[in-house]
């Protein structure tokens, strides 16, 4: 082929001397040396365009010299060292030019073209493969522990191989093969962020996996998820995200965009998934911890998720997440409002034993002292529900929360005030409601309630269960009480004798039945139980020693079942749950008997 274009050129040469020759003799008209001189010209031009052709093809055979050499190993360019990748690319460089230059020329070797393009493709083909093995040998391993006091400043890939990455970019973007650089790109990066998804030990379940989990089981999963969003949106997306603008950050920006848009999708998608079959679960009061968590979790991170995905091709991921956060937040206060029917509806109908804390009001307190530590994400879910309070605590200062939560105990105080109902005794009834209301406002002090509630709530609920231990004494040892204080001017009569000794024995009958009843009763806190114990005894041991020593002189001896000191220790066997009864003896023989007891 050479041969015949060396022919070529010596006959347009030849043919150019006698066009010159011509057009210099005078026997030749103006027309005609007119016609002459043109076609000298074309003729000159085309001898220009061979030799550019011949230049170009000199510099084609030496550029797919390089590129073939490196189709045909079986190592990479890029760990040969930088001499070798740079001469590569420069190689690429020349069949770029040479494409370009023979596309401009208005009459082109088209086979050269062909020759130049099948090249060009060969050595795009080997950058993809640079470009995956790059990305692959790399990327850094990072554990999630390396992520806890990051904040998106993390590598994915080496960050000496940039100019690299960013070199192939180049190249293959100018060989418009820019498609091909991207989708090799976004799989590379896709395949990482799946080996990411095993190194965060999430598993992927099914929808009906989730829902059908146990409640340990759930939460366990539901720590790790929320675990890995964390990590993923606040770091390793963050990271990825300025990968893509690092490589790909020269060209227009929708590229990178787009990149980091399609390498994220499906990752973020499978990630949300598991958040979806949590929220699409039961709704028992129990799951409103893990609802709130998963809530406060995502509106946290949701100013992330917007910064990442705040244009045109993250508008999807971007959606499903703010729909997945409000999915939790209707999920909460759905439950939150269920919790308080669900403890108007309380269906336990049988006698709490000896009046002590009902396992309701344990349950209820415990929870929202819980459900406290949840009051920014509360307050701005339940902002529109607040009802006012029924007892007049509201006040300027009043917390936010402070009227759910009065509103709870409300609902609570009513139905113990049902349940009290149960017990026939009056007296055991008032025991039942001290001791609750008691237990409540101890909850309430002794933790981030006593905020929440404020210290009007706890002065009223301090008075309340006061109250009912004072009506518990009026039913109970007023009427005991009666016996030693009636009129002393009916014990000087005649039968006074008489009537003394049936007091004493209406006195005995009535102590023993209350000490048999209620030291079965219960009071479980301890300073309480001590304090009902001490009013106890004020009024009654000291009414019983006055009648007895106004009446010593009268009263037989046989008819005082009790000494003074025996009366005040019976009081302290009182409301410990282990019900007794009265053994009468000689106060001789009971002091005889505990010694040996001792």
């Amino acid at each position: 082929m050479d041969d015949h274009k060396s022919e070529d050129q010596h006959l347009v040469a030849a043919a150019q001397h006698i066009l010159k020759a011509l057009a210099a003799s005078k026997a030749v008209s103006d027309d005609l040396r007119k016609t002459l001189l043109d076609f000298d010209i074309h003729l000159s031009a085309m001898s220009i365009v061979e030799r550019s052709i011949k230049q170009l093809e000199r510099k084609i055979k030496f550029a797919e010299g390089k590129i073939m050499t490196w189709k045909a190993k079986n190592s990479m360019i890029w760990d040969c060292g930088s001499k070798e990748s740079s001469e590569y690319l420069e190689a690429v460089s020349e069949i770029q030019a040479a494409v370009h230059n023979l596309q401009s020329l208005n009459e082109h070797d088209k086979e050269l073209l062909g020759r130049a393009n099948g090249i060009l493709q060969v050595a795009m083909a080997k950058l993809e493969e640079e470009l995956v093995h790059i990305l692959v040998k790399h990327k850094q391993y990072l554990e999630p522990e390396s992520f806890a006091n990051e904040a998106g400043s993390v590598d994915l890939v080496n960050p000496a191989l940039i100019p690299d990455l960013k070199s192939i970019a180049n190249v293959m973007f100018g060989s418009k093969y820019h498609q091909e650089f991207c989708q090799t790109f976004i799989s590379s990066r896709r395949d990482a962020l799946d080996e990411f998804f095993v190194v965060l030990e999430i598993e992927r379940f099914s929808n009906e996996n989730v829902m059908k989990m146990e409640g340990n089981c759930l939460n366990r999963e539901i720590k790790k998820w929320i675990r890995a969003v964390k990590i993923v949106f606040q770091v390793y997306l963050v990271a990825e995200k300025r990968l893509c603008k690092q490589i790909l950050g020269d060209f227009n920006d929708s590229v990178y965009q787009f990149c980091f848009a399609e390498i994220t999708l499906s990752f973020v998608l499978k990630l949300l998934n598991f958040g979806e079959a949590v929220a699409m679960g039961n709704r028992s009061p129990e799951k409103l911890f893990c609802f709130l968590d998963i809530y406060e979790v995502l509106e946290n991170l949701a100013v992330y998720v917007d910064i990442l995905f705040f244009e045109e091709f993250g508008s999807f991921v971007r959606d499903e997440f703010h729909k997945l956060l409000n999915k939790f937040g209707e999920a909460s206060k759905f439950t939150f409002l269920a919790f308080k029917n669900a403890i108007a509806n309380d269906p336990s109908k049988a006698r709490f034993p000896g009046g002590g804390v009902h396992h309701l009001t344990k349950y209820v307190m415990n929870f929202i002292k819980t459900l406290a530590e949840y009051g920014e994400a509360l307050n701005l879910l339940l902002a529109d529900e607040t009802p006012a309070d029924p007892e007049g605590n509201d006040d300027d200062d009043s917390h936010p929360l402070a009227g759910e939560f009065w509103s709870v105990a409300a609902t609570l105080e009513s139905n113990l005030i049902s349940k009290s109902k149960l017990y026939k005794d009056v007296a055991l009834q008032h025991v039942f409601m001290m001791n609750n209301i008691h237990y409540m406002v101890q909850k309430a002090k002794s933790s981030e309630l006593s905020l929440v509630f404020g210290d009007r709530w706890l002065r009223r609920h301090v008075a309340k269960f006061r109250d009912n231990a004072r009506s518990y004494e009026r039913v109970t040892w007023g009427p005991i009480l009666s016996i030693l204080k009636q009129e002393n001017a009916e014990l000087n009569c005649t039968s006074s004798k008489e009537n003394l000794k049936k007091k004493c024995k209406d006195f005995n009958a009535s102590f023993s039945e209350t000490y048999r009843s209620q030291t079965g009763w219960y009071i479980p806190d301890t300073e309480l139980r001590e304090d009902v114990q001490i009013s106890i005894s004020q009024k009654v041991v000291h009414a019983y020693r006055q009648f007895t020593g106004r009446y010593s002189s009268t009263i037989d001896e046989k008819w005082k079942k009790h000494t003074v000191d025996d009366i005040e220790n019976y009081v302290l066997d009182l409301f410990v749950g282990s019900p007794k009864s009265l053994h009468y003896f000689s106060s001789s023989a009971q002091i005889l008997k505990r010694d040996k007891s001792v």
